[in-house]
């Protein structure tokens, strides 16, 4: 079956390909920047899909039942933008020719929320496709929880074109598995098989058979020959759509730089602009008008625009579908319109746990474990798991079952070994609504998750992180699985929320922000160790401080100004409030502030910062990470009791105490602080 209004002839075909072509290769001719070779080589088998299988309507880009098309080979994107300028989206000519300029809707990569119809930000190779991994996984997972025997209202594809290079970043092994493992029939891959990369050949470094080693994943593999054959291309898509067990993959061999002269199945066409000669010489050659550029025929564009009553034809009767599906299941598409807008149902948050000093010692992991508990009853969208480290980073929902092909509708994800992936499958989660995804895995292996948690923070998207293990406090296994660096790596994310909770209840709060949060992901940094309990009859300002990043947890005798104050995060907030006491005896009136997200803390008002850490107070702050970002809280007025080397293998406590993360410590590094900044004995 054909989603197309109408074949067309041969030749209207070749036209509406070279239509792409050289809109792309104008466009970074135009800028005298980009990758025109791509477009060259792939534009034949986007046409295919685009025009034969995909489904879409350009004048609702966010369509809930719309497949979806994610370009992982993002540096092919001025192929993208022609597509999307062709078929109707609102992306006009002009913004083409603004192509990679300053305020353009056409960046260098595609960008998620800038360009009407691109599905995600893809810039590093291989995200994209794992991405795609993601979006097939929340397609099936909301099919089985939505549809019902005669109303299918979740229902479409998930498709990449992806490139040599997404092929060899490791996360496409990693996602690829993962994929082939779960039996996502629904995920479809073009792969433009073109051998070149930026060096030349990819027999340089790229010799192995990729086919079988995604036979060896599970996926169902075809080989196309001829790139510009339009109907063998398209018979394969629909052989990949009929294979439902398994994902696919169809090869295709394309040639980088097509019809350049000079530049055909070479480097030169990949990052950089023909030159003015050689896009002559090419256009020439494939029989298409010199000038004027950005030329569109209007046979072709006649042809393309038929995509705006096919796609809007395809909505109505999904929409007619969805209120048939209203009369006889009111509550249920109740519930999927409320998911799929990112709305909370009410009161999903009252009588969340909280936590007595009675049911200390508690590590804020089995604290969160709890708080999953009651949220997943609660917020059926709530799916993830982790990269294999469940049972320590208690990230499964009792009862929920397991995510596999035997149970679409198990809300517990087993990731494997695969951070990497993990974060990338979690941002297409998001990306494709409906869900509130979130993984664990320690905090030291966050270095794994970097590229894709960056990508969630320049989406803006609602994923949730659990990192367990925080500190060199989790003791033996040493420096290799002791984070130092992390928390600051994390914190210089620009739109990442880091929340390090001092204890059970700081916890159960950093939830409510985590579930709360709409426009960037958070992550929850969790201890492995046992913490006391902070009881909320003693310390009342908690649950209200959270939310704010920073706060007064205890604080000096009324009517009394601070003569230092005590700032922490995690499990050093405890030790602040012994040496608080220890001090007072000492005649020193400390206050201590529990920060558990800087991040947040930074967003607040100039007038309730300065009320939290006055002026003129020395700051000692107390953190299990390295000092380097709390020195530009009060310049030299701030001490650090930090780590600035690698850990060691020992018992955590042992640890602890050799780095300084004592109540001695603390007190002996608050009088040196005082008698530095104020003259004190």
């Amino acid at each position: 079956m054909t989603l197309s209004a109408t074949i067309a002839p041969p030749e209207l075909d070749e036209l509406c390909v070279n239509t792409l072509r050289f809109l792309a290769v104008d466009a970074v001719q135009r800028a005298k920047s980009g990758h025109p070779g791509l477009p060259l080589g792939s534009a034949a088998m986007a046409y295919a899909l685009w025009d034969r299988l995909l489904k879409f309507n350009p004048r609702d880009p966010f369509w809930p039942d719309r497949d979806r098309f994610v370009l992982s080979a993002g540096h092919g994107c001025a192929l993208l933008y022609a597509l999307l300028h062709v078929t109707g989206f609102d992306l006009p000519l002009e913004e083409l020719e603004r192509f990679r300029q300053w305020g353009s809707r056409t960046p260098g990569h595609p960008e998620y929320g800038k360009t009407p119809g691109v599905e995600a930000t893809t810039g590093p190779l291989g995200q994209g496709l794992a991405n795609a991994v993601g979006m097939a996984i929340a397609e099936v997972a909301l099919a089985a929880r939505f549809n019902r025997p005669g109303h299918s209202i979740v229902d479409h594809y998930t498709y990449v074109l992806a490139s040599d290079g997404d092929l060899e970043e490791g996360i496409s092994s990693e996602a690829g598995s993962d994929a082939g493992h779960l039996a996502l029939g629904k995920l479809i891959v073009l792969y433009a098989d073109n051998h070149i990369t930026i060096e030349g050949s990819t027999e340089l470094a790229f010799t192995e058979d990729r086919m079988a080693r995604f036979a060896a994943f599970g996926w169902h593999v075809q080989r196309i020959e001829r790139s510009n054959d339009i109907d063998a291309i398209a018979a394969a898509l629909e052989a990949a759509r009929e294979e439902t067990g398994r994902p696919s993959l169809i090869q295709v061999r394309t040639h980088i730089g097509f019809g350049s002269p000079h530049k055909q199945d070479t480097a030169a066409a990949h990052g950089e602009p023909l030159g003015l000669e050689e896009v002559r010489l090419t256009k020439e050659g494939l029989g298409w008008p010199v000038e004027p550029p950005f030329h569109i025929p209007e046979e072709a564009l006649e042809h393309f625009r038929e995509a705006v009553a096919r796609g809007s034809a395809a909505q109505a009767e999904w929409e007619l579908r969805l209120e048939a599906f209203a009369e006889e299941h009111p509550d249920l598409a109740a519930e999927f319109e409320r998911v799929m807008h990112r709305r909370l149902q009410e009161d999903w948050d009252a009588n969340l746990p909280t936590f007595t000093s009675a049911d200390g010692p508690m590590a804020t992991r089995i604290a969160s474990g709890k708080t999953i508990a009651v949220l997943g009853s609660r917020l059926p969208e709530m799916m993830g798991g982790s990269a294999d480290l469940a049972p320590s980073t208690h990230t499964n929902m009792d009862g929920a079952g397991n995510f596999e092909p035997e149970n679409w509708a198990g809300r517990n994800m087993h990731f494997g070994i695969r951070e990497h992936a993990m974060g990338a499958i979690l941002n297409g989660m998001a990306l494709h609504r409906g869900l509130i995804p979130y993984g664990g895995t320690f905090l030291v292996f966050s270095d794994y998750m970097r590229p894709p948690m960056r990508l969630a923070a320049m989406n803006g998207l609602p994923v949730i992180y659990l990192f367990t293990h925080d500190s060199i406090a989790m003791g033996e296994d040493g420096p290799t699985h002791q984070p130092v660096e992390q928390l600051l790596g994390l914190r210089s994310i620009p739109g990442m929320v880091v929340i390090r909770p001092a204890d059970a209840n700081e916890t159960v709060a950093a939830w409510r922000v985590a579930i709360e949060r709409r426009e960037g992901p958070v992550a929850l940094v969790l201890t492995r160790q046992g913490l006391p309990v902070l009881d909320l009859a003693r310390y009342p300002g908690l649950p209200a401080g959270v939310p704010r990043g920073g706060y007064v947890l205890a604080d000096t005798p009324p009517g009394e100004q601070p003569d230092i104050i005590l700032i922490a995060t995690g499990s050093e907030v405890h030790l602040a409030l012994e040496a608080r006491d220890r001090l007072a005896t000492e005649g020193v009136q400390a206050r201590v502030v529990s920060v558990p997200s800087t991040d947040i803390f930074s967003m607040q008002s100039d007038r309730y910062r300065d009320k939290v850490l006055p002026a003129g107070v020395p700051l000692l702050a107390i953190e299990a990470g390295v000092s380097l970002g709390w020195k530009s809280y009060v310049g030299p007025q701030i001490a650090v009791i930090g780590v600035d080397t690698f850990g060691a293998s020992a018992p955590g406590p042992v640890v602890m105490q050799h780095y300084g993360f004592t109540v001695e410590n603390i007190c002996k590094q608050s009088h040196d602080l005082l008698r530095q900044v104020k003259g004190r004995p």
